[in-house]
């Protein structure tokens, strides 16, 4: 097996989005899922803040809490699976499933953060669905 995984590669043909910012929440890189998830091109995404898919009702906490992960150099989060509302191209909301990783320096300072990302909007439509009728089955009206 060859150990030289080359990492371009990876980057380029997983499922799930990798989207890295930098300590100031630019975005550094933006791989081909990313696009498909969220449509904006690498082009358009690389340099732009993360607002570009934080919904605008959710930014002043992601930013509080982007800064404060700068400055600490952790993160709340962990190793959790978090599951968010997010915004595509085209206005939509996403349904999306991450994690998040913190990234440092050589002198072991936060620089950025990297966000494995999936969408997740079919299936939690087809969760709330279901729960819905099976709230239905078990309180059917009249």
């Amino acid at each position: 097996m060859n150990t030289n995984t080359d990492l371009h590669q990876l980057v380029e043909c997983v499922g799930d989005a990798i989207i890295v910012a930098d300590a100031g929440e630019k975005i550094v890189l933006w791989n081909p899922a990313a696009t498909r998830i969220f449509g904006f091109t690498e082009a358009e995404a690389l340099g732009q803040t993360l607002n570009l898919i934080v919904p605008e009702r959710q930014r002043q906490r992601h930013n509080e809490g982007y800064a404060k992960s700068m400055e600490t150099g952790t993160t709340r989060y962990g190793t959790s699976l978090l599951k968010v509302p997010a915004k595509h191209k085209d206005g939509s909301t996403l349904s999306v499933a991450f994690t998040v990783g913190m990234l440092f320096d050589a002198n072991h300072q936060a620089n950025g953060v990297v966000a494995i990302i999936r969408d997740e909007t079919e299936r939690f439509a087809q969760e709330r669905s279901l729960k819905k009728r099976l709230a239905e089955l078990e309180n059917p009206s009249s």
